[in-house]
């Protein structure tokens, strides 16, 4: 029974599941056809929607293009007006600008140069649309017209408005860079202002639309006279100053200290040293005349040159940077290298004449105008970079203009060294030209004095003779090797000064004069080795220099000292009688002793009168000599003097006996003093 009952409750439980699920079937059912119940409804809206929007378009289009074509023909019939009322602006243009083109650009170039813009865009016009128009031919007439007038106010604005650079104003740049102080910057106000900018506009115009480049002619033109006529003007400056107060001055660079500019000398350009000629003019040359008229004019020139060079470096580096505002930069340095040309020619034929009148003075054996190349030759070696910079660009024959200067005062410097050395060695032995007291020759003085000139311009005179030597090394010298250059070549001038010296002595028939003469000589040429660099400069190739003349210094001492042996030679020992004390003197023996002291008078009064007139200039050597030969003759004149001072060898002592051992010494200090 209870499987039955078991097998009913299930029966029910699936009947109950079944009858559910049928019911959940019969909802989807519903839902489906509701569904498509509304899917139906929505695909009938839109396609109603549809077809009304297919019948707004069919509307709506026809009316948006015939809006379309009249905005269309609105437009073509405002650009056809416009482009007639151009067209025929083109045609009024040439009575609209003819009283403009007519009266100029001055004082209008705004103005000016937009009736040019319309002239140039009406001449464009009948080219392209009516070549054979009669318009054309009047708008090309106006245009040459007003290109004309643009030319001729570029060159009158820049005749009117450049002017010449003062001296003054030149010094003070120059000036400016050897100052320990910091200062602003000279400017250099070529062209005012507002004229640089008309001329800049005018330039610009006539390169872009004027199709000219005549302008840039009449620049360089203008430009190249007055750099040419300021770098004259310094140079008469220097003239004028020199003949008045003899120092050119140039006013401190005004800047804006409260303080009041006051008046300082110039400064010459890049030197360490001041070299003034006039101080081996009479000394170096050869007419020994009053010549200081003439060196004051060399030194001025020198001076003058030197700056100038300095000048045209600063003033040429002024005038590219103008250039560069108005020339097209393809014409730049072209137009940059006509214009410097005649400053640059003039300063080069300038220096070629200084050569000129070097190789002439050479042959005068007027080396004292020689010289005149030294502080001009460094000054270009120390310029030539700042020369190259502002050179660079312009054309081969320019840049070696100045290496070609160089080149030629390196030579004539060179030759004038050689000829001097050659000079030295070869002054003849003139009698009439010794000093008769036996001093320092004219001719040591005077090459001393060359020489410590030339230390001024050590690294100068030593690249001077590199320049003349053949070997490789010598391409590409180096400071140390121009510096053994020129110790030998000093030492070449000493050997010779030393050969002559010896050569002028025999001209004294006197060898203690002779020997005076050389010791006073050699102690000079020592003396001025010392006091100055020259020593040093000798040492680098001539070690024993100093002691080597020393030793002939005390060389000449010596032979001047033997000329005392005919003096002593009467009273020395070894020539004087024996005797025994106490025991009468023979005739013969008195004589002898009255003849030894008539000899040493004599001879000592002789040499004392005879060498108070020679002259030793070296207080120091003249007490040394004088006290050593004092020595001597004092012991050899006391010993004799004690020996036969008492002896009975004549009735007339002080007849003999003339002085005491002390007047010997005051006679022998009074030696090589012309005034006593």
């Amino acid at each position: 029974m209870i499987p039955l009952q078991e097998a009913s409750a299930r029966r029910r439980e699936i009947e109950d599941k079944l009858k559910q699920e049928e019911e959940t079937l019969s909802f989807i059912r519903d839902s489906l056809e509701k569904s498509d119940q509304l899917t139906k409804n929505m695909v009938s809206i839109l396609s109603s929607f549809e077809s009304r929007l297919m019948k707004l378009e069919n509307s709506i289009i026809p009316v948006h293009k015939q809006t379309e074509n009249l905005q269309r023909l609105q437009e073509n019939v405002e650009k056809t007006l416009s482009c007639l009322d151009h067209v025929i602006s083109y045609y009024h243009v040439a009575s609209d600008t003819e009283k403009i083109i007519r009266e100029g650009p001055t004082g209008r170039l705004e103005e000016y140069l937009g009736s040019m813009a319309k002239i140039q865009k009406a001449v464009e016009y009948f080219q392209d649309n009516s070549p054979d128009s009669p318009e054309l031919n009047k708008v090309k007439l106006l245009f040459e017209r007003g290109k004309e007038s643009l030319e001729s106010e570029f060159r009158s604005l820049m005749t009117r408005h450049s002017k010449v650079v003062s001296p003054v104003l030149i010094l003070d740049l120059i000036s400016g860079e050897d100052d320990l102080e910091v200062q602003e910057e000279v400017p250099l106000e070529h062209l005012p202002e507002s004229v640089l900018q008309d001329v800049i506009r005018i330039s610009r115009w006539l390169v872009e639309y004027g199709r000219n480049q005549d302008f840039m002619n009449v620049y360089y033109q203008i430009r190249s006279s007055q750099l040419d006529r300021s770098i004259k003007g310094l140079k008469e400056h220097f003239r004028k100053s020199s003949s008045s107060s003899g120092v050119p001055y140039s006013p401190a660079v005004p800047n804006k200290r409260k303080d009041t500019p006051t008046k300082k000398p110039v400064k010459r350009p890049g030197h360490e040293h001041d070299f003034r000629v006039k101080h081996l003019s009479e000394a170096l040359n050869d007419k020994h005349g009053p010549l200081a008229g003439r060196d004051d004019m060399l030194d001025v020139e020198t001076d003058a040159y030197i700056h100038c060079v300095s000048a045209f470096v600063k003033l040429a580096q002024s005038e590219y940077q103008l250039l560069m505002d108005v020339i097209p930069e393809h014409h730049q340095k072209k137009t940059f290298d006509s214009l410097i040309q005649d400053a640059l020619d003039g300063l080069m034929l300038e220096g070629e004449n200084i050569v000129a009148a070097a190789r002439k003075a050479i042959i005068r054996h007027d080396f004292s105008a020689v010289l005149t190349v030294f502080p001009i030759l460094r000054h270009l070696k120390q310029t030539k970079p700042e020369f190259d910079q502002v050179l660079q660009g312009t054309a081969a024959s320019t840049k070696n203009k100045l290496p070609s200067l160089i080149t030629s005062m390196e030579t004539v410097g060179a030759k004038a060294l050689e000829d001097f050395a050659d000079n030295i060695k070869n002054d003849p032995d003139k009698e009439y030209n010794m000093p008769k007291d036996g001093t320092v020759h004219e001719l040591t003085s005077n090459a001393i004095l060359f020489l410590q000139q030339l230390l001024d311009f050590q690294e100068t005179a030593g690249a001077m003779l590199a320049s003349q030597e053949t070997s490789s090394s010598a391409t590409s010298y180096s400071s140390e090797f121009s510096k053994r250059l020129l110790s030998t070549y000093i030492c070449k001038v000493l050997g010779n000064l030393q050969l002559n010296l010896l050569s002028k002595s025999k001209v004294y028939e006197d060898p203690a004069l002779s020997a005076i003469f050389l010791h006073n000589n050699y102690n000079y040429i020592l003396k001025a080795l010392e006091k100055s660099e020259l020593i040093q400069l000798v040492a680098v190739t001539q070690k024993t220099a100093e002691r080597s003349y020393r030793e002939h210094i005390e060389q000449q001492i010596q032979t001047y000292q033997r000329s005392w042996l005919k003096v002593t030679d009467y009273i020395a020992e070894k020539n004087l009688p024996v005797f025994q004390p106490g025991v009468k003197l023979r005739d013969k023996e008195r004589q002898m002793i009255k003849e030894r002291f008539k000899g040493f008078n004599d001879g000592l009064e002789e040499l004392c009168k005879i060498q108070k007139a020679w002259a030793i200039p070296d207080t120091e050597q003249r007490d040394k000599i004088r006290q050593a030969q004092k020595n001597i003759v004092k012991e050899t004149y006391g010993a004799f003097l004690h020996r036969y001072g008492s002896v009975p060898f004549t009735k007339n002592p002080e007849k003999y006996i003339k002085y005491r051992v002390e007047q010997v010494g005051d006679m022998i200090d009074r030696l090589f003093d012309t005034s006593a």
